[in-house]
């Protein structure tokens, strides 16, 4: 069983939260994530494999250009030091977003259905505003490839901030 790197918002459910800073490991393509997942997890896993670094959940998808980041336990922090020429090492601060929870395949059709019922909450709150102009959202993925369809969790996060 993989470790969580912050709770599950919950299916249904749109709510702010704060997301712990951890280091995180990113592959990228010009593409767009549903045309370059399995090109983009590739070498996150061989990555992980090759390091001993145990699989955490969740993982974070940019939509255009494509980007996957996995996280990486607090306690496996240096093995995860260098990067290399298809992945790189990021440490992100502690983020502010919000985030809906749904469940169903991993697709651009539920993204985006999500994405769109997230940024209209957002809007309809006057006290949570974007954290800029260029914030895009982005997806959170909770289950590996073999989970069924309709077992699948997911979230969409966009950063906020709160008055």
């Amino acid at each position: 069983m993989a470790s969580e790197a912050f709770e599950k918002t919950p299916s249904g459910s749109i709510e702010i939260k704060e997301l712990p800073a951890g280091r995180l490991l990113e592959s990228k393509s010009e593409g767009h994530y549903f045309d370059r997942s399995s090109q983009l997890f590739r070498p996150l896993f061989s990555y992980i494999q090759k390091n001993g670094i145990s699989m955490t959940t969740p993982v974070e998808a940019q939509i255009a250009p494509g980007k996957m980041y996995f996280w990486v336990a607090e306690d496996q922090k240096e093995k995860a030091a260098n990067g290399n020429d298809r992945v790189t090492v990021v440490d992100v601060p502690i983020r502010k977003v919000a985030s809906i929870g749904s469940r169903g395949s991993y697709s651009k059709s539920n993204y985006d259905e999500a994405k769109s019922k997230l940024l209209a909450w957002v809007e309809s709150n006057d006290s949570v505003v974007l954290a800029g102009l260029a914030v895009e959202p982005y997806a959170v993925y909770w289950n590996g490839p073999f989970t069924p369809w309709f077992l699948k969790s997911f979230e969409v996060h966009v950063l906020v901030s709160t008055d």
